[in-house]
């Protein structure tokens, strides 16, 4: 299970041929895209102003459309072929396909920011069955507590989406590919390996703020199912394929 943050790909970014080349392994993955950077310039595009809090983006109705076009449609189609120029076979869907990803507004104060409350996994088990690399866009289905007249969809983050999906298929590893190399202490060291305890400690006492907040709930989530949460620089050449066949790369969350 990989979660590909939007501010990873760049001129040198190596993800997609490491994605290609383990599935060509017979490794089944699935993968969950961000897009924030993107999602913002577009919005800037159309003078629609953005914040976040706690990592989140306050999602109004404009907002939401814009999230839907860019996540859903122009973000994840450029790694799917990608991924296919690369010689993968990937397919990409968002969290309303298939209802793989239903949700609830989180907080009125954040609009149509959204939370999971169910996960229905048929859609990637469908696709990997298949030979697929499927390739998650988080925007989601609004299912659960939906006013009237509010729109069907919800943006959820999708390091949130990630850890959830990770939860549901119980992932042999999640691994997050940042524009950081980890978490670090107060004192600016890198933490190569936390325990949950440690990792919430982290967050709470406001060492690990901002985009890390969502990441260490979502680890945390994930290792209700998953074995190992890991959180490296997928700026770094090749990061994916040695954190899987190496390890020790970025920061790894495990029970001790």
């Amino acid at each position: 299970m990989i979660k590909i943050g939007g501010a990873t790909f760049g001129s040198h970014e190596t993800a997609i041929e490491d994605i290609v080349y383990l599935q060509k392994q017979g490794r089944p993955l699935v993968i969950v895209h961000g897009g924030a950077n993107l999602v913002t310039e577009w919005l800037t595009r159309q003078g629609i102003s953005t914040r976040f809090v706690q990592g989140e983006r306050v999602t109004d109705e404009a907002t939401l459309e814009v999230v839907t076009a860019v996540l859903a449609g122009l973000a994840n189609k450029k790694i799917v072929a990608a991924i296919i120029a690369a010689g993968g076979k990937a397919v990409g869907i968002s969290g309303v396909d298939g209802a793989l990803i239903e949700g609830k507004i989180k907080d009125k104060e954040m609009g149509y920011m959204g939370a999971v409350v169910k996960v229905n996994p048929a859609p990637l088990l469908a696709l990997l069955k298949s030979g697929f690399v499927p390739v998650v866009a988080p925007v989601s289905l609004h299912s659960f507590n939906k006013p009237e007249k509010a729109p069907l969809l919800l943006n959820i983050n999708g390091d949130t989406v990630a850890g959830e999906i990770a939860a549901a298929i119980s992932a042999e590893k999640l691994i997050f590919l940042t524009d950081v190399a980890g978490i670090f202490d107060q004192s600016g060291k890198l933490l190569s390996h936390l325990s949950p305890a440690e990792a919430e400690a982290l967050m709470h006492s406001g060492v690990a703020s901002g985009g890390m907040i969502p990441k260490i709930k979502a680890s945390l989530r994930a290792l209700s199912g998953a074995a190992t949460v890991c959180i490296i620089d997928g700026k770094q050449p090749h990061a994916l394929l040695k954190e899987i066949e190496e390890g020790n790369y970025g920061t790894t969350i495990v029970e001790k």
